[in-house]
């Protein structure tokens, strides 16, 4: 599970605590001998509100994952010559100048059927939608194309904060190359080298000036805006019928010609007397020689519809055995710390011995989200689609549940009485105390005297499930070691 966090509609400088709560709270962290600076930021970094995004989008092969890595500050987007490299990831965490935002990588995939042109086209604007600033990589050393023009159409239309990066600027002498990008009329362009670094400061200092503190658009219903549910899973898992089903009329295109590429659809639908927008994902289809890019693209408009979603209703066929494409996708919407439904589909056409084997699998396959709700439907037919809302306002309450700190340390307090941690190189970590920071997903902060193992963590998760409920939810647990007290200045 991941750190990111989303806001819960409160600016609260305390994350999700009280003034009052929080005052106690702090009373008790200094009686245990935590730096009241140290606590202020754990609170903090597992409270804050939504991080804002920016799209890294250009052409191929000017350096974008080489510039996403530079940012991220660690090798993870891959950089390959051959461009068509398929990433199951597209989105990272960053941090500059002690603010945290995410970064879309949309390298990769060159040209399609359709030509690259309109293959990069469609690359910015599934990032771009999603984004609250977007930087646009050209390569200096070759200057503005025909499919760099295009892209600053797009920018324009999107109205979306630009900052222009002028890459592959090794030296001074490459300065003058940078400087004739100001024809592209996104204003100044920033020299950089994203292999070397060079530049990369200053490009983020026009970055962080880009970016809003949080991005305008809020979850819940606190600005009276209906629920998001983005409908994600495989290609021709049935996504386009579900949604088609539940809307009770064709809002849709269902065909099955491979290649067919559209821009995710959001629909308005009244379900069980609710009005509910739902974030279709359906539209990419495999072509066997373009295997890579449509996995690409999929990935890439899966994590664009993820973003914009509060609940994550992942469709697998539960006629075909669980790929490891459909544990992507879940971890994709995990990782992002939305509520999560699981749907099975095509649950009509299965006999008892496929629903044997699939239960077997869901156990050893999915055990990692045993917490999430699960409805076997039919999108063709409609069958148990009734119980497809009553799932979601489940995930959605685990989302938003909040245990209060004092409730919350009784209960640490009685874990940690009858289920100590393992006694570790003659020591013997404890939780000391802990608190809720954060819902939207439930983020909790552990206080310890010493490393918390990995295997007890998921221990104190499980019991906070089997306690609190916290059911169709992600839960993220940071823990904070207390110093020595030697070590203190």
């Amino acid at each position: 599970m991941n750190d990111q966090i989303h806001s819960d509609g409160s600016d609260h400088e305390h994350g999700a605590l009280g003034d009052a709560e929080y005052a106690e709270f702090m009373e008790l962290a200094a009686q245990e001998g935590f730096d009241v600076e140290d606590v202020e930021g754990a609170i903090g970094e597992a409270g804050h509100g939504p991080l804002p995004v920016l799209a890294v989008v250009g052409r191929p092969n000017v350096g974008k994952s080489t510039l996403v890595n530079r940012i991220i500050g660690r090798r993870e987007a891959v950089v390959e010559d051959k461009p068509g490299v398929t990433r199951d990831r597209v989105t990272y965490e960053a941090e500059w100048a002690g603010r945290r935002f995410k970064v879309v990588d949309t390298g990769g995939w060159e040209q399609d059927v359709l030509g690259i042109d309109a293959s990069v086209a469609a690359q910015a604007e599934y990032a771009i939608e999603a984004a609250d600033a977007v930087v646009f990589v050209v390569d200096s050393t070759v200057g503005a194309t025909d499919t760099d023009e295009a892209v600053v159409k797009l920018l324009r239309r999107a109205g979306k904060p630009v900052v222009l990066c002028a890459n592959k600027v090794d030296g001074q002498s490459g300065e003058a190359d940078a400087t004739a990008l100001w024809s592209l009329g996104l204003g100044e362009p920033h020299p950089v080298s994203s292999l070397h670094g060079r530049g990369t400061g200053d490009l983020l200092d026009a970055v962080l000036e880009a970016l809003p503190e949080a991005p305008a658009q809020r979850f819940g219903t606190a600005l009276g805006g209906p629920r998001r549910i983005a409908l994600i899973g495989r290609p021709n898992v049935g996504k386009s019928s579900l949604l088609n089903k539940v809307a009770n009329e064709d809002r849709v295109v269902v065909n099955e010609m491979a290649g067919t590429t559209r821009d995710p659809v959001d629909e308005l639908i009244q379900l069980g007397g609710i009005t509910w927008k739902f974030i279709d994902t359906a539209g990419i289809r495999r072509r066997v020689h373009l295997q890579e890019g449509a996995d690409y693209y999929a990935s890439l408009r899966t994590a664009a519809a993820v973003e914009k979603a509060e609940v994550a209703v992942v469709l697998i066929d539960a006629s075909e055995s669980i790929s490891v494409q459909d544990q992507r996708i879940i971890t994709m919407a995990v990782e992002a710390g939305r509520a999560l439904v699981v749907a099975y589909n095509k649950w009509d056409t299965l006999d008892e011995e496929r629903r044997y084997y699939l239960e077997r699998e869901i156990e050893t396959e999915l055990a990692q989200i045993a917490w999430a709700p699960r409805v076997n439907v039919s999108a063709l037919t409609g069958r148990h689609m009734e119980k497809l809302v009553p799932a979601i306002e489940t995930a959605i309450e685990g989302w938003e549940t909040r245990i209060p700190t004092g409730r919350l340390n009784a209960f640490l307090g009685e874990i940690v009485a009858s289920h100590p941690h393992p006694v570790r190189g003659g020591k013997q970590p404890r939780i000391l105390f802990g608190t809720q920071a954060g819902t939207k997903p439930p983020r909790f902060v552990l206080f310890s005297s010493g490393f918390l193992e990995h295997g007890y963590r998921r221990f104190v998760e499980r019991r906070l499930r089997e306690e609190f409920g916290f059911e169709g939810t992600p839960i993220h647990i940071s823990v904070r070691v207390r110093e020595k007290r030697g070590r203190k200045k």
